[in-house]
């Protein structure tokens, strides 16, 4: 029985994600409507606490929380690659479909192509928010 609970948390939505230990992952766009428990799975699978947006080196992956009224989407991709180490990961997240602050899919697929990024897989996050995982382009991974 032990062995498929260690199984089981191997297979948490974070660690499906990619999180994996030792990862420093930077938090933007953080307000009081996120969803708390997959903040906290994320920490468990990266066994560490979430960097803000005052975080001044380089991290692994991005956890981006964007609304609606936030901005324009593609300005806030293009600030997150800067903050990722280059073939790292940004994880988009949004509010899903009838939520205050509700992005169209086909948003934020212009957007992150304009960014340079590719979808790499969108799950649902909790009852409030989605998610996109966004990457640079096996290119720029190679050049390291």
């Amino acid at each position: 029985m032990s062995a498929t609970a260690d199984h089981a948390e191997e297979t948490t939505l974070a660690g499906r994600l990619g999180f994996q230990p030792g990862q420093v992952v930077q938090e933007i766009g953080y307000d009081d409507d996120v969803d708390q428990e997959f903040r906290e799975a994320i920490e468990a699978a990266a066994e560490g606490d979430l960097v803000d947006e005052d975080y001044d080196d380089v991290a692994d992956a991005v956890v981006l929380w964007f609304r609606d009224d936030d901005g324009d989407l593609t300005d806030a991709l293009v600030d997150a690659i800067t903050y990722v180490e280059e073939g790292g990961a940004i994880l988009l997240l949004t509010p899903k479909t009838g939520r205050d602050g509700y992005i169209e899919p086909s948003e934020i697929s212009d957007a992150a192509r304009t960014a340079g990024l590719t979808a790499a897989k969108s799950v649902s996050i909790g009852k409030d928010w989605s998610g996109s995982r966004l990457a640079t382009p096996k290119a720029a991974k190679s050049k390291r």
